[in-house]
């Protein structure tokens, strides 16, 4: 009876065997366009991280050229009116982004008038542009003068973009809202 069984597991195991050819070409077709489906969702994410990179870039340079503008006033009772001249360490041109400052107001009277706008204007078609502006504010509890800033960035990406034309530059706002940003523009981080 042993033997019965083995001779009997073996013609089943090389029945079974016969049967294993192997996926059919339906198969394969299914798991080619399941991985292209796929790919096609990845892909622009995957490919639109390089330009959030260089986005960064401008990000953190004009932030800190809003903090750089705050810091001068700060020690000099009036904004920077050159990048140089703020001591922030950023270049005015890079690979990707045109960095500058306007010349800011000045009004020794009204101290709320005074503001500083920063910018950072793509140099690339992908990528959004960035402008920042720092005002004085009056806090009225205590009439105590205060600096506020905004960061704001384009609603749309391209090269040479200035963000600094009217109607995108950010508006002095009052002491409760700071400046806000306009036109082309939304804040960065709200």
């Amino acid at each position: 009876m042993k033997s019965e069984f083995k001779t009997k597991l073996i013609q089943h195991l090389l029945d079974k065997k016969g049967s294993e050819k192997g996926f059919t070409l339906v198969e394969l077709l299914v798991v080619i366009i399941i991985i292209g489906i796929l790919a096609a969702i990845a892909l622009p994410s995957f490919l639109n991280q390089a330009n959030k990179a260089k986005q960064s870039e401008a990000k953190t340079y004009v932030g800190t050229l809003n903090k750089g503008q705050q810091a001068y006033f700060t020690e000099k009772n009036r904004f920077g009116t050159d990048l140089d001249i703020l001591g922030v360490g950023v270049k005015r041109q890079t690979e990707n982004y045109d960095f500058g400052t306007s010349t800011p107001t000045y009004d020794g009277t009204n101290p709320t008038a005074n503001f500083a706008t920063t910018f950072g204007n793509p140099r690339a078609v992908a990528i959004r542009g960035y402008i920042g502006r720092v005002q004085l504010s009056r806090v009225d509890a205590t009439s105590d003068i205060t600096s506020l800033a905004v960061l704001c960035e384009a609603n749309a990406a391209g090269a040479g973009t200035v963000v600094g034309t009217a109607g995108n530059i950010p508006t002095v706002g009052t002491s409760a809202t700071g400046p806000q940003c306009q036109g082309a523009t939304v804040p960065v981080g709200n």
